[in-house]
């Protein structure tokens, strides 16, 4: 079923070479580099020209454990919008309307290009909005589009969890991250591999954090990610189940209030009875009748 999809969206998108299939050039092909199946012809070579296409970076930015945002960059490449035409338009425009929804902010860089950030003030609510977001009924285009299209899409799932513990001060979080892009491999009706969809796709993951964040790889074959400072960048590998897991400790800023509260209480009681005078002593009956006469 896959393969056939993909089979559709390839013919699709090198339609303007279909000079390159006529008969002469296909004899020429053949005498050069002989293949009996020309599905694999038209996959390799869009693989070539479609290098690169989609640049998506997904990145989740902490502040504190009260405030943070998740924001996303998405730059396409000019071959697949000369190819994909209004559909990709229509796709950026589907991102800026549940942006909006979630109250996040667009910025359009370009026609091709957008930066969505969204806005969260604890873990509770960045995993709803999150997980609405990526969910696979909102990656689905709008009804302009075609039911037929819809059901040609392949379905990703996306899921994100954080665990906080609150130590008064300071707030321990372990993120959890689930990514399927299985139904991103590309896949003829034999089992064999056409192409690698990651020639075609630039997937990134970051966390940033103030003090910086701990990877956890439970496996020889999780994805370890760049460090940049204070930032964790993973490479995200379509076509396969990605997990990935970090920790970090962020400052709690109900905590620290609370501290500073006892602490100003406290350095007024302290002011209170050791530089002024004891206010049992100014106010009591024996001083009052001495100030009166």
């Amino acid at each position: 079923m896959n393969s056939s999809i993909f089979r559709q969206i390839f013919l699709w998108l090198i339609r303007p070479f279909s000079f390159l299939l006529t008969l002469n050039g296909r004899n020429r092909m053949n005498r050069l580099f002989p293949m009996r199946n020309p599905i694999l012809w038209l996959v390799l070579l869009t693989s070539l020209l479609l290098t690169g296409c989609v640049k998506y970076d997904v990145g989740l930015n902490f502040d504190n454990s009260n405030s943070g945002e998740l924001v996303q960059h998405i730059k396409l490449g000019e071959r697949l919008t000369s190819f994909s035409g209004d559909s990709v338009y229509e796709w950026l425009n589907s991102i800026e309307r549940r942006a909006r929804q979630l109250d996040g902010k667009t910025q359009r860089v370009s026609q091709e290009e957008i930066i969505v950030t969204i806005p969260f003030s604890s873990g509770r609510e960045l995993q709803e909005k999150f997980n609405e977001f990526f969910n696979s009924r909102a990656n689905q285009p709008s009804d302009s589009v075609g039911s037929q299209s819809d059901s040609e899409l392949p379905k990703i799932e996306s899921n994100v969890l954080l665990e906080q513990n609150n130590f008064l001060l300071l707030v321990r979080n372990r993120l959890i991250y689930d990514l399927d892009l299985r139904s991103l491999s590309l896949i003829a009706s034999k089992g064999n591999v056409l192409a690698n969809a990651g020639s075609i796709l630039d997937l990134e993951f970051s966390l940033k954090t103030p003090w910086g964040a701990k990877n956890i790889q439970l496996t020889e074959t999780a994805i370890e990610p760049e460090k940049n400072g204070n930032r964790l960048v993973w490479k995200l590998q379509p076509g396969e189940l990605n997990h990935i897991e970090a920790v970090f400790w962020l400052p709690s800023p109900l905590g620290i209030g609370g501290l500073l509260i006892i602490l100003f209480v406290w350095g007024g009681l302290y002011l209170r009875y050791n530089f002024m005078p004891d206010p049992r002593i100014q106010f009591s009956p024996k001083a009052a009748a001495i100030q009166e006469q």
